[in-house]
């Protein structure tokens, strides 16, 4: 090992994610594999501004891998933020001897990381966030799960409201990123799918299109709308005055956070978790990792931020083309 990496110590920030628990069991087993101490830290950067530390062995990771959630829990800290934050933070891994810290999280979470490798602390970021939506990387830790929970909610309001011949508008997660709406409309088939990237507000056009599939026949319609948009009830209440048809409004909220994480979000957090200790073990410093044209490489954290990440405007026409 270059550098001589002896302790490394890892934290989760930012939203959860199923599979974040994969991930630190793959960086705590992948570390003690190459003879290095690794150290957990609670509630993310705050809970590093709080010293709360712990010690990590084999036993400690073990029958977590099926969990959702995070073991090491997660919290956010805007004080950690500031110059002065970092500068705290850096001191007291500095104190407790940590040569390197992985960072499971999201673009938020990585700015932190910046921040302390900046101040001569060797740090990892692995993308953990259900919104897809760190541009680096084609797969972030937990989208997988959360998408398919999703689906499957979807799956049974469709089937309600089929038999009661009613239009349903399900808000699904996605502050600033509709990647899982636009993965649920096309694959729970809906009418009509709201993008924050996309969506013009403009409700008469998505009352026009329920109108005329309503013509047609269609008994029932399905609206995926996504949080970034959200005021799902506003709408829901809008639609059924304008057009007759009995509305309801699901909002499926943190249910897409929890639950076991798919096989996908197990194999692929393993993979980048033990990615990320090859790269402490190997003397590097403020990288991301990624998945990317399917392969596992990594970045520059400075790289990774500046990049931009957009709707494929190829996927979105397919998912306008298949509501007809």
């Amino acid at each position: 090992m270059s550098n001589e990496v002896k302790t490394i110590a890892v934290l989760t920030s930012g939203g959860d994610a199923p599979g974040m628990n994969a991930a630190i069991r793959a960086v705590v087993r992948t570390g003690i594999a190459k003879g290095i101490n690794v150290k957990g830290i609670l509630r993310g950067y705050a809970g590093l501004l709080n010293e709360e530390i712990i010690d990590m062995d084999t036993k400690s990771v073990a029958d977590i891998i099926e969990r959702g959630g995070t073991i090491l829990y997660t919290a956010r800290s805007k004080y950690f933020a500031t110059d002065e934050g970092h500068e705290e933070g850096a001191a007291i891994l500095k104190k407790h001897g940590i040569d390197g810290l992985v960072v499971i999280g999201g673009d938020g979470s990585f700015k932190g990381a910046q921040g302390l490798s900046h101040l001569g602390i060797n740090t990892i970021g692995i993308p953990g966030t259900i919104d897809l939506d760190i541009a680096c990387t084609d797969y972030t830790i937990g989208f997988d799960t959360a998408v398919n929970t999703a689906m499957e909610a979807i799956d049974k309001i469709r089937d309600t409201s089929t038999s009661h011949e009613r239009c349903s508008v399900i808000e699904v997660m996605g502050r600033n990123a509709g990647y899982i709406a636009l993965w649920c409309g096309i694959a729970n088939g809906a009418e009509d799918i709201l993008l924050p990237e996309k969506y013009d507000g403009d409700v008469d056009k998505l009352i026009e299109h329920i109108k005329e599939t309503k013509k047609k026949g269609k008994k029932h319609h399905i609206v995926i709308n996504a949080e970034g948009i959200g005021h799902s009830q506003e709408l829901a209440e809008r639609i059924e005055k304008e057009t007759g048809m009995e509305t309801r409004a699901t909002i499926l909220g943190h249910l897409q956070r929890g639950g076991s994480p798919t096989c996908k979000d197990r194999v692929y957090a393993s993979i980048m978790g033990a990615y990320a200790v090859d790269l402490l073990a190997d003397g590097k410093t403020n990288r991301v990792v990624a998945y990317k044209d399917g392969k596992y490489v990594d970045f520059e954290v400075d790289e990774a931020l500046s990049m931009e990440k957009s709707i494929s405007e190829y996927e979105y026409n397919i998912s306008k083309n298949l509501a007809r």
